[in-house]
């Protein structure tokens, strides 16, 4: 099965081709944008299935289609409610809304092949899709997160938190004023709940907030060395196959 993904956030999409593989599907591209992926679409040979998310960088993703003629395969990725997606099951194989469950992931796939390969040949109508869309809302992410303080539970604004780290299998929420909390959450669960403009993960073990960064060293192995407002616990370094993006992230 040839698959692609077109997902604007890299996390997320980075998180569906890893979901992907482990039901044994290779995922070789992903594209981000609609212009990337008109551009791809007139060069390459089209997949059998596409991920599609509604919502990109430069526009909505039915602008792809305006541009080229695609018969692939499709499964939506979207974070709208599911009022606003019935049209979606009349015209596509299905769709996801995000974050995406394994099992619901597993069975929209099984839906494809069983559906394939006449699958190709769903007409998908877009202009009736945008239509009940209207002005598609801006994505929400958590806004706060809380911590159990002894028989207390605390809030802590997403503004006020300058990084996310793993240690000893917790994860914990790093505060500008210096605070450590634990958290009942996983770094893999952090990629759907914060805002990509304002946090990247830049190792297995950090995430950290784009403001919290005072100073970028250049640092052994094509690495980074990143020096933040007030963590000091341990040496924030950007891993050399994340260099790329990062430095993408900041412009």
């Amino acid at each position: 099965m040839n698959v692609l993904i077109i997902e604007d956030e890299k996390p997320s999409a980075r998180r569906l081709q890893r979901m992907l593989e482990r039901h044994g599907i290779e995922v070789p591209h992903l594209l981000h944008s609609v212009e990337e992926s008109v551009a791809w679409f007139r060069n390459n040979a089209h997949p059998d299935l596409i991920f599609l998310d509604i919502q990109l960088s430069d526009g909505l993703s039915f602008e792809i289609f305006d541009a080229v003629e695609v018969k692939s395969a499709i499964i939506f990725t979207t974070a709208f409610d599911e009022y606003a997606l019935q049209a979606f099951k009349l015209n596509s194989i299905d769709y996801l809304l995000k974050p995406i469950d394994d099992e619901e992931l597993e069975a929209a796939v099984n839906k494809y092949r069983e559906r394939a390969p006449r699958a190709q040949n769903v007409q998908l109508n877009f202009e009736d899709i945008k239509k009940l869309l209207g002005n598609p809302v801006e994505r929400e992410y958590k806004k706060r997160f809380t911590t159990r303080i002894g028989q207390h539970i605390k809030m802590i604004p997403i503004d006020e938190i300058e990084c996310f780290y793993s240690e000893n299998k917790g994860t914990y929420a790093h505060t500008f004023e210096g605070r450590n909390y634990l958290l009942e959450t996983t770094l893999e669960q952090l990629e759907e709940e914060l805002s990509p403009k304002h946090f990247f993960r830049i190792n297995r073990k950090f995430y950290v907030n784009i403001h919290a960064i005072r100073d970028i060293i250049s640092y052994t192995n094509s690495r980074l060395q990143l020096k933040l407002n007030s963590y000091k616990e341990d040496e924030v370094i950007v891993a050399r196959e994340k260099v790329r993006d990062f430095k993408l992230w900041l412009e």
